[in-house]
């Protein structure tokens, strides 16, 4: 059967991510130097520290990041000295402060005119473990949902995410395809959930896992031409 729905992995599939973080660590800092001055350079141990007491008495905060994040500023202001209400405030400040700055993102060239192609034909739809969102970056209109980790309570590559997409959809998964970076969540939970799965790998790496992608690709270019070939 024809592939009906395509569904996309978001950070480093279609933008590279990890200097979004660093620079939005770094606006972090700046933020909390200005308004939380009795925080001080945190030392990254303690930040851990709180992270894995909070994940540990509660291991859904593993798929809830941007709420993880969030109790790791209250909690850090908190042991600085803050009142909680003040503690609380600040957190959800600079929390905001972070996700503006994590959205400043360098969306891959390639990205808005290979949607634009595939949503004459197929149904689209993301399903990320991260805390981007696409309204933010003005792609929702290509998009018929976008299902976050955060949202559903579970990530990839756990089947949920996935399923959740054939019922937004109403198709089955063997009308299915998964692109995304991540061997695991990515190809992996996507096969395991009765979609095919097409691996982005724009840096040419070795495929070191015992099952293949269904397919691969280095560039998103290379989308519409691979599934009209499928059809």
């Amino acid at each position: 059967m024809s592939i009906k729905l395509i569904t996309f992995d978001l950070d480093d599939t279609l933008w590279d991510t990890a200097p979004v973080i660093v620079s939005a660590e770094a606006v972090l800092r700046n933020w909390l130097a200005q308004n939380a001055p009795e925080l001080g350079p945190v030392p990254v141990e303690h930040l851990w520290e709180i992270r894995s007491r909070l994940v540990e008495a509660d291991p859904t905060f593993k798929h809830r990041i941007s709420a993880l994040r969030r109790k790791v500023l209250f909690h850090a202001l908190e042991d600085a000295g803050y009142p909680h209400e003040q503690a609380q405030e600040l957190a959800d400040e600079s929390f905001e402060v972070f996700l503006h700055a994590r959205h400043q993102v360098d969306i891959f060239p390639e990205v808005v005119p290979t949607l634009e192609i595939l949503a004459k034909n197929y149904t689209l739809g993301v399903l990320t473990n991260g805390n981007a969102d696409v309204r933010r970056l003005g792609l929702m209109d290509f998009f018929a949902f976008a299902l976050s980790a955060e949202d559903l309570g579970i990530g990839k590559p756990d089947p949920t995410p996935f399923r959740e997409a054939l019922r937004r959809a109403n198709v089955n998964a063997h009308a299915a395809v998964h692109i995304g970076d991540h061997p695991g969540d990515d190809i992996a939970g996507a096969q395991q959930a009765g979609f095919r799965a097409i691996w982005f790998n724009p840096a040419g790496k070795e495929w070191e896992a015992a099952k293949r992608p269904d397919a691969e690709i280095r560039s998103l270019t290379e989308l519409p031409g691979l599934l009209k070939r499928w059809r």
